[in-house]
């Protein structure tokens, strides 16, 4: 796999092709989040609380619309008031009914699973409401069925619309009691947005931007990403599909302790443990190799050389302020395992004291870092085949 490095700090490639289009998509986070709550306070959110807390919160949605039910559960905890769930098929659970509320959320307004659970929720009375653009199916289910429903700018990628999906389920979990979310922990999410944006523009160089240095680093490499707390285990998934989406680029998802009882086994794995002859053996540099001995490998012939896997790289999402004690232990003794078997590391750590913003520094870092995975790997990230391509 071949890593272009000088793509990343070469203006005439930063600004042609998907990369010069996204990026300012991507740039838009900040602006997102407040826009979306006006939006939501204008859409009339808030008369979803009309008839009390509700028994649970389904929040439909598939594809990049998925992780903003997983954002909203994060933030809620597991000492919330009402369980908050992720619904990602076709229909409903048999359980939703009156006491329920059904959020449902589509980048594109025609997702077919959002379409039939909005339509299931409406014929058993749970409470509905919708974020969608303005003229697509699903807004047009919302007037159909009375549901408040939030106009999602159109025009932009599914990838970079995140927030404007999020937010107006943030401000609609907050009507409903089952939130706590200050309009100051919103600004601190848009500002954090804002300043990661300009920290991570096309322009800064890639040894003082955080994107293309974390871009670099997963070049080639086969990524673990790991949260140690529930806001940053989201914050593992959302990475794990902005790298899919955008960069076309495989890694693994999860949050600790729980990849430390089955994906820990990945490290003595053919792309973690350094094998023996013919592996991804270490250097001899260091090890009684002369000069002259490295140079003649430097110069060798690989033409007939086997073809190595990528080895596994562990990027863990660090948030000392919210890990376990028994998390914060496993993280250290993990760090120590993948040492001892040459397995690279890097640690991120969130940024900011409200739990939104801190996943907003970490999901924005990587919307940023797989634009320019992209660019590095020669991939055009305008073109994205999606589920809907398979059936055709």
């Amino acid at each position: 796999m071949y890593v272009d490095e000088s793509a990343l700090d070469d203006p005439t490639r930063l600004d042609s092709g998907g990369v010069a289009g996204l990026l300012p998509q991507v740039a838009t986070a900040g602006p997102q989040v407040r826009h979306s709550a006006v939006l939501a306070a204008e859409a009339g959110f808030a008369r979803l609380a009309t008839d009390g807390r509700p028994r649970a919160i389904l929040v439909v949605g598939v594809g990049g619309a998925a992780l903003a039910a997983d954002l909203i559960a994060a933030l809620a905890g597991p000492a919330g008031p009402v369980p908050v769930l992720g619904h990602h098929t076709y229909g409903l659970p048999g359980w939703v009914g009156v006491a329920d509320v059904v959020l449902a959320v589509s980048a594109s307004g025609a997702s077919a699973e959002a379409l039939s659970a909005v339509e299931e929720a409406a014929r058993r009375g749970a409470r509905v409401a919708v974020v969608a653009p303005p003229d697509t199916p699903l807004a047009q289910m919302a007037a159909l069925v009375a549901a408040p429903c939030v106009p999602l700018p159109g025009g932009r990628p599914a990838s970079t619309v995140l927030w404007s999906l999020a937010v107006p389920l943030l401000i609609a979990g907050r009507a409903l009691g089952v939130l706590r979310v200050a309009d100051a922990a919103l600004e601190a999410a848009a500002v954090r947005l804002e300043s990661i944006a300009t920290r991570c523009r096309a322009s800064s160089e890639s040894f003082v931007n955080p994107a293309k240095t974390l871009a670099l680093e997963l070049g080639g490499s086969l990524p673990l990403v790991w949260g140690t707390s529930a806001v940053t285990a989201v914050a593992a998934r959302g990475a794990v599909d902005q790298l899919a989406a955008i960069a076309r680029y495989p890694a693994l998802a999860g949050g600790l302790p729980h990849p430390g009882h089955l994906q820990i086994g990945l490290l003595d794995g053919p792309f973690g443990a350094r094998m023996g002859s013919g592996g991804a053996g270490p250097s001899t540099a260091g090890r009684g190799g002369g000069v002259t001995d490295d140079l003649e490998d430097f110069f060798r012939d690989r033409a007939d050389d086997e073809e190595t896997p990528p080895r596994l790289r562990l990027i863990l999402l660090r948030d000392p302020g919210a890990e376990a004690s028994e998390v914060t232990r496993q993280a250290e003794a993990v760090i120590a395992v993948a040492a001892e078997r040459g397995v690279g590391v890097t640690e991120l750590r969130a940024e900011g004291t409200d739990p939104l913003e801190r996943l907003a520094a970490l999901l924005g870092l990587f919307d940023f870092t797989a634009v320019y995975l992209a660019l590095a790997l020669g991939v055009d990230p305008s073109q994205t085949l999606s589920a809907h391509d398979l059936g055709r």
